[in-house]
């Protein structure tokens, strides 16, 4: 199975997607300021995780020996009040997957365990098959466990796109694309998986999520006050893939439902998965379609920890390429970003936008020339804390920036 990047397609015939897009914008404004960040000029693959007013960036450095062999290396600093902390290592290896869309990350639970993921080949003839490797830190990442994997099948097939996220009692939660159904881009389904670890690192659980998905679109996870949801992209047998999500309930995963029907048709993975938020009761998703032939990112709300939601509001102004992410605000908004494509650019962008249908205006963080990949965006307290990868001249680093939130939000 390939990671075919498929952003639009002009010719696809769908219904109009309803949603709210109101009149007039209403002001509203971040003051951006650009934070020191010690990474070097070879990183990559930016992820953000927060817990309260601690957020944490990992990310891949990667160089090339003198053989030609790329080595790997993932870093992570934290951002607390005094500012980022110094980078730490986590694992290194010259045999992993290394990838602008499946990443690895670092959680912090809230007994101060340091949870993190990356992914490792395991196949010399099938470039795209790869395990999950998990190890834990009892000591702010000084030292790690032995690496294990969640999934125990031994197949030499994708296992990817990971969740990383807090369950009851302190434990570590994890949802992955799982390709054991699917030895051949022809043949079976990708499924979505979860395992949940105890606080001591001994495995729980191993279950199906869901038992057909798109393929290699990103996954995401929030926790309410009922408990962890999951959102992704699945994939019908008549190939339509919307946004769905699931809840864990009692141990157990619900039926997938639709967030909202785009009824998009496509025949290859999009690889553009949504993101999602949670704060009490109140859940927010975003993402991307192209039903119509054009791409726009959208966003909905729930009210209910994401037993149903409302009717979608679109993010975009022109057009979306999507790459989405979100956060609650206290008030019950939510800012997204997502990346804008107009005049044959792209821009990097976020606004606020509530589950009545405002809009505030757009702000770019980025233009075209200076980003890449994936760019992310958390909440720490009264701070938003953004990161994406800086393209100059074809080489990559990664960049930060930092908003205080206005007084409410």
């Amino acid at each position: 199975m390939k990671l075919v990047l498929v952003l639009m397609l002009a010719s696809l015939a769908a219904s109009a997607l309803a949603c709210r897009r109101p009149a007039n914008d209403t002001p509203w404004q971040i003051s951006l300021q650009t934070s020191e960040f010690p990474a070097r000029s070879n990183s990559a693959e930016p992820q953000l995780t927060a817990l309260g007013d601690r957020a944490i960036l990992s990310w891949v450095e990667e160089i090339v020996d003198q053989n030609f062999v790329p080595h790997a290396t993932l870093k992570f600093a934290e951002r607390t009040s005094a500012g980022w902390s110094q980078p730490r290592d986590v694992a290194a290896g010259s045999d992993w997957f290394v990838n602008s869309a499946d990443l690895p990350s670092v959680l912090r639970l809230s007994d101060n365990t340091l949870a993190a993921h990356w992914l490792q080949r395991n196949s010399e003839e099938n470039e795209e098959a790869y395990d999950v490797r998990l190890s834990f830190s009892k000591d702010d990442g000084h030292t790690w466990s032995a690496a294990a994997t969640p999934h125990h099948d031994g197949t030499k097939t994708q296992h990817g796109f990971v969740s990383l996220f807090e369950t009851p009692g302190a434990g570590l939660g994890l949802a992955w694309l799982d390709g054991r159904a699917m030895p051949s881009e022809d043949v079976g389904a990708m499924t979505l998986r979860a395992a949940a670890f105890d606080a001591t690192g001994k495995q729980l659980s191993d279950t199906v999520v869901d038992d057909r998905v798109c393929e290699c679109c990103p996954t995401a996870v929030a926790v309410t006050s009922e408990g962890p949801i999951a959102a992704f992209r699945n994939r019908s047998a008549e190939d339509v893939r919307d946004i769905y999500v699931s809840r864990l309930v009692g141990g157990k995963w619900t039926e997938s439902t639709s967030v909202h029907d785009d009824g998009w048709m496509i025949p290859a993975c999009p690889v553009n998965g949504p993101a999602l938020a949670a704060r009490g009761a109140d859940v927010a998703v975003a993402w991307f379609t192209a039903a119509k032939g054009d791409g726009h990112a959208f966003i909905a709300f729930s009210r209910d920890a994401g037993h149903t939601f409302g009717t979608p509001v679109r993010l975009d102004d022109v057009e979306s390429t999507g790459r989405v992410a979100v956060t609650l605000l206290t008030d019950g908004s939510a800012v997204a970003s997502w990346i804008e494509f107009a005049d044959r650019q792209s821009q990097f962008r976020l606004r606020r936008v509530t589950s009545a249908g405002e809009r505030s205006m757009a702000q770019t963080i980025a233009d075209g020339r200076e980003t890449s990949g994936y760019p992310r965006m958390v909440r720490r307290g009264d701070e938003l804390v953004l990161a994406w990868t800086a393209s100059d001249n074809g080489a990559l680093s990664v960049r930060t920036a930092v908003a205080p939130l206005p007084t409410g939000r």
